[in-house]
């Protein structure tokens, strides 16, 4: 039976080849777990520090870190953890919180990896061997302002684009020849901060942009707005993902709580009305992207309360916090759907498998996979936080922290 299960999971095995895996979604397509329980490292491999998550395409783990005044893009070997290419740039920190490392995870399109690095540094690469396709510097050649927290949005890939949150003066988003790096097209005065969250395609007509002044729906093809919902976020921090169906989108902000419009209109259909990050009503998230799950959504709130609410009104139906453990500022756990259930990475660095029921949550198998090292401040128990995306993929989990990168089987 477990020699059927691995070639099974084998013949359906996926890549993750961009934030949150293919198209986006927070979606785990291997074949359902059942336990943790099997977990077992595989490899390690040192790393220096950042936020940016792994991605794994065609055999190959992608990630970037920084380290003494420089950030770097790296390439292994998805099967042994061996190094098989680095390239490394300067890169300005100065002035920036939490300047640790990079944010964005890679962005990996068929022979072409896309890395941005927290001080603006965006390159199209080679993933044979890391060699320079094409550069462009959001500070140096759009007059870009460095975000309080860095640049954080990996580009996205559209057809023949490659579309970035860049911020300039002249423009917020932009559309590069992928290939070239060619201008094709700009969107969005930047008389807001472009904030922290991801461009995310809902289909191929439509293009959703969330920034510190809006909610915004553009035509992928040529940056035309479709519709905008005015959302001002306070200290400019749109940070999670939007998560959108057939019929909506839901945003939801640390302080002002969550939000569902209507997907073709940009309709308001109900908002969180507390704006105190203690008092919170709906869900108030930092980083993590809530679930739209037929009637009801699920989400981890501001000090890691992991709650459901109905999704036609907002009203919440429970919470818990056994997934977070700790009650503290920013607390947080990364949800991926794997079938019927979720797997969900917490800040602790735990690896948890569970159910989402509008009667509870309900918990599987836990496992620990490494040990935080980003600051968190002193309120938290283990002095320190991971707030990386796990990428899962091909039947393992990679992970890193500001240490290492470690892949683990998930297999039994």
């Amino acid at each position: 039976m477990r020699l059927l299960l691995a070639l099974l999971s084998l013949a359906l095995a996926e890549d993750w080849p961009e934030w949150r895996g293919r198209g986006r979604r927070g979606v785990w397509r291997e074949p359902q777990l059942e336990t943790l329980s099997h977990t077992r490292l595989a490899w390690r491999a040192p790393l220096g520090g950042g936020f940016a998550g792994p991605a794994v395409a065609q055999s190959m783990v992608f990630v970037t870190d920084y380290g003494g005044g420089r950030e770097r893009a790296l390439a292994f070997d998805e099967r042994t953890g061996k190094l098989l290419w680095q390239v490394d740039w300067p890169a300005d920190y100065q002035g920036m919180g939490y300047a640790s490392g990079p944010r964005a995870t890679p962005t990996v399109d068929g022979d072409r990896v896309y890395v941005l690095g927290a001080s603006g540094e965006l390159q199209c690469l080679r993933i044979k061997d890391g060699s320079l396709v094409w550069r462009k510097n959001f500070r140096s050649d759009y007059q870009a302002a460095l975000p309080t927290w860095g640049f954080a949005s990996a580009p996205l890939v559209y057809r023949n684009l490659l579309i970035a949150v860049v911020g300039g003066p002249q423009a917020k988003v932009i559309a590069f020849e992928k290939t070239t790096g060619r201008e094709q097209w700009q969107a969005l005065s930047s008389d807001t901060e472009p904030g922290y969250s991801q461009p995310f395609l809902v289909d191929d007509r439509r293009l959703v942009i969330w920034h510190a002044g809006a909610v915004t729906l553009l035509d992928p093809r040529t940056g035309k707005l479709i519709w905008e919902h005015p959302f001002r976020i306070h200290m400019n921090t749109p940070i999670a993902t939007p998560v959108a169906d057939k019929t909506h989108l839901l945003v939801t902000a640390f302080f002002q709580g969550a939000r569902l419009l209507h997907l073709d209109t940009g309709a308001l259909l109900w908002r969180g009305q507390s704006e105190s990050e203690v008092r919170t009503d709906t869900i108030h998230a930092a980083m993590a992207t809530p679930v739209l799950d037929g009637d009801f959504i699920y989400g981890i709130c501001a000090y890691g309360e992991l709650r459901c609410l109905k999704r036609a009104t907002g009203e919440r139906v429970w919470e818990t916090q056994q997934v977070t453990v700790e009650r503290a500022r920013n607390a947080t756990a990364f949800i991926v759907r794997n079938g019927d259930r979720y797997l969900f990475y917490n800040d602790r660095g735990e690896l948890i498998l569970g159910e989402l029921r509008p009667q509870g949550y309900r918990e599987i198998s836990r496992v620990k996979l490494l040990e935080p090292t980003s600051a968190g401040g002193g309120r938290r128990q283990l002095g320190a936080v991971n707030w990386v995306h796990p990428a899962f993929a091909n039947g393992h989990v990679v992970v890193r922290n500001d240490r290492e990168l470690m892949r683990f089987s998930l297999l039994p």
